[in-house]
């Protein structure tokens, strides 16, 4: 794993492809289903999964709900990374440098209101800010502060995409599809969303339970690692982000059931948590810090299938996909994909692998 090319991460893409809204209604998106027994390669939407996903099998999906974590000031923006132990956060900003510690930034929210509501920059810490987030008139904690005057944390290749094609963007109707049905308000922390879980409906989600389906979680805070390229010439030499995860008890003990039903990852950050549980966690659940990094060569033990989205090239993302399903399997199903018109990255479409 240690040794593979950076550039056999690569594959051609055509722009174009780069989804800048979800399907409507959500299963609505097309999904490209993949036998990995067989080589086959069906064709279908999402709406159809109980057609390969039915009774004993366990369906896990991420609980971790999206945090407004993009900021906005009015000469520039930045992302919220993590919270320090002395109630402050790590942020990245952009046009760093003319800024300097002690300063005052207004924020700038989606809507009227907030007024007051400001980043306090601390320090420098690495290639990021320090900051402390202050309220205005409205009063309330840091949390308020994000809640009324963050914006949702689209990803940049989407927001990039909507500006080279002249579309406005509604941070009310983006907080509304950057979220899945069944993340937990109380489990708000992740900085990008868990995207293969936004295609589910509550609707879908009822037939696969009326068909004998369970479902079990795992709550893992999606850092903005997950957008940072392999830039090094292999892929063992990338700094892996770090993110926190929790697997509860329940979800532990159907991983310790014999027979072990069927498990069904839904996304990746998924597929990064439960390969993270060691062998000796406790019945009482596990929680941690997970950094693994998944490619070919992982020989995975909890995982027998995967929900996943089209993924960006020299991402750990692809890598970790391409350990499943074989890297050089995955290119050719990628420009399947392109030629059959499907839509890629975080809004996109869909590939079961199973």
């Amino acid at each position: 794993m240690s040794g593979l090319a950076t550039d056999l991460l690569d594959y051609p893409f055509d722009e174009r492809c780069i989804a800048t809204e979800p399907a409507h209604p959500r299963d609505a998106a097309r999904l490209m289903v993949v036998d990995r027994a067989s080589g086959a390669v069906q064709h279908a939407q999402v709406r159809d999964l109980p057609r390969w996903i039915g009774a004993g099998d366990a369906l896990v999906v991420n609980r971790s709900s999206v945090l407004r974590a993009r900021l906005r000031t009015p000469d520039t923006e930045g992302l919220l990374l993590e919270p320090t132990a002395d109630g402050c956060w790590r942020m990245l900003l952009r046009r760093a440098k003319r800024y300097r510690a002690g300063d005052r930034l207004p924020l700038v929210g989606p809507h009227a209101g907030g007024g007051g509501d400001a980043l306090e920059l601390v320090a420098r810490d690495g290639g990021a800010w320090k900051v402390r987030i202050a309220a205005g008139t409205e009063g309330g904690d840091a949390a308020a502060v994000i809640e009324r005057s963050g914006w949702t944390p689209l990803p940049p290749y989407i927001l990039r995409a909507r500006e080279g094609r002249h579309e406005p963007g509604d941070d009310d109707h983006d907080r509304a599809e950057y979220e899945t049905v069944y993340a937990d308000a109380a489990a708000r922390g992740s900085v990008a969303a868990p995207t293969a879980g936004l295609h589910f409906t509550d609707e879908l989600l009822a037939e696969l339970s009326a068909r004998g389906v369970r479902r079990e979680s795992v709550v893992l805070h999606v850092g903005a690692g997950t957008f940072k390229p392999v830039d090094s010439a292999t892929l063992g030499e990338h700094p892996m982000h770090s993110e926190p995860m929790f697997v509860p008890p329940a979800t532990l003990a159907m991983l310790r059931e014999s027979p072990r039903p069927r498990v069904v990852a839904v996304g990746t950050t998924v597929v990064r948590a439960l390969e993270s549980v060691p062998a000796d966690a406790g019945a009482g659940g596990w929680g941690g810090e997970t950094s693994i990094l998944i490619a070919p060569g992982h020989a995975f033990r909890n995982v027998d299938a995967m929900l996943t989205n089209f993924h960006l090239p020299r991402s750990t993302l692809l890598a970790l996909v391409g350990g499943f399903v074989g890297l050089e399997r995955l290119k050719e199903l990628y420009a399947l994909a392109q030629r059959e018109g499907y839509r890629f990255y975080s809004f996109g479409d869909a590939m079961l692998i199973a």
